[in-house]
């Protein structure tokens, strides 16, 4: 309606507020509303302001509840600006999350100071907040932005757990394109459209802004079992941590080579005046990403027999062949301390899976029955 009438209404502003949904956002694409229509993003907003308003909101909320509870008496310097402090931190600038944090402690059914701490003494961890409503929100936001996709429909939930898992898992946010790159796929743009109410996500795919969530609430959500109980949205994370530990070394064996920015003689890089430019030209986003954490999605991954086989095969054949190419990528990224980690993740992990192939021998030879030896021997 708004689109057929903008034109003829004069000196009217409309004030409309939302989850940036796909149908909200399809709609404010029409020709007719784009010159019109200014769109504010509140994750855009400068964070000082926005904690502000948080601790604002928080204190008048919690003083409310403190004088509205006949059972309880009033503590002096309840919230402490301490308590508000880490309750703006952890809302990270999300309303949602807040009206959520004020429903906990509000129970009639418990103590708001106990409640409160509950929050607060677990910096690191949502679980509170996520029985409290915002698991119920991330429940009804997935389900109705898959609607009309059947629940049988393995490959596609497969590959939303692909894409989505990479976003939650990598170590440090990659734009549309890298993932794409990354993953060996041109639908994460498509996969990812109908999550904007979760996940900041450029508005194109040439954009190089990186994607990541609106707040650590979400991927605590999706990758617990006990707060996710839909199957086909669950987010393992050792076995996503595993496919980009592949996807990592398959970028890395296509692409490294020997000199990889074609640089002349021994020359300092400091004297390489256009090193950015080479670098984003012959390296770019996906393969120094790939080169700089690979060996942290390597520390990540299970240990079944499969997994240890093919994991080992690949590394053998990057050591053996591209092992200089890749600490030659490390020293042009700026990187190379990377490389003394990268080795001791590799040598954690070589002991982990020994451990892990000395301890099944040993049960397989115990089951025989023609050993006495005890697993935990």
């Amino acid at each position: 309606m708004l689109s057929r009438f903008v034109d003829e209404i004069p000196l009217v502003k409309f004030f409309i507020t939302g989850r940036p949904e796909p149908r909200i956002r399809s709609g404010f694409r029409l020709e007719s509303l784009q010159s019109h229509t200014d769109v504010f993003k509140l994750h855009d907003v400068e964070r000082s302001s926005v904690d502000g308003d948080l601790r604002l909101f928080f204190g008048t909320q919690l003083a409310n509840i403190a004088q509205n509870r006949s059972d309880w008496n009033l503590l002096e310097d309840w919230p402490s600006p301490s308590d508000l402090d880490i309750l703006c931190e952890k809302a990270a600038g999300l309303f949602i999350y807040a009206s959520t944090v004020i429903k906990f402690v509000a129970s009639k059914d418990h103590q708001p100071t106990e409640r409160l701490t509950d929050i607060i003494s677990l910096p690191q961890s949502t679980i509170e907040e996520g029985r409290s409503g915002i698991d119920q929100l991330y429940t009804e936001v997935l389900e109705q932005a898959f609607l009309n996709i059947r629940a049988d429909d393995g490959k596609f939930y497969s590959h939303f757990r692909s894409v989505v898992g990479a976003v939650l898992l990598v170590f440090n946010p990659l734009s549309v394109a890298a993932f794409s790159d990354l993953l060996g796929t041109s639908h994460v743009s498509t996969t990812l459209c109908s999550l904007h109410s979760l996940i900041i996500i450029p508005a194109s795919e040439s954009d190089p802004t990186p994607v990541h969530v609106l707040h650590k609430s979400f991927p605590d959500f999706l990758t617990d079992p006990e707060r996710c109980t839909n199957q086909q949205f669950l987010i393992v994370p050792s076995i996503h941590h595993r496919e980009i530990l592949l996807s990592c070394l398959k970028v890395m064996k296509a692409r490294l080579k020997r000199n990889i920015c074609q640089l002349d003689g021994c020359v300092p890089l400091s004297q390489v005046e256009d090193l950015d430019i080479r670098k984003n030209t012959y390296i770019g986003e996906t393969l120094e990403y790939a080169c700089q954490f690979w060996t942290k999605h390597l520390a990540r991954t299970t240990s079944s027999r499969d997994n240890i086989d093919e994991i080992h095969q690949e590394i053998n054949q990057f050591f053996t062949t591209y092992l200089l190419f890749w600490v030659e990528v490390l020293s042009l990224t700026g990187h190379l301390d990377v490389g003394v980690y990268a080795i001791n993740d590799i040598e954690e992990w070589h002991m982990v899976v020994s451990l892990y192939k000395v301890f099944e021998s040993a049960y397989i030879y115990n089951y025989s029955g023609r050993s006495p030896l005890q697993v935990d021997q």
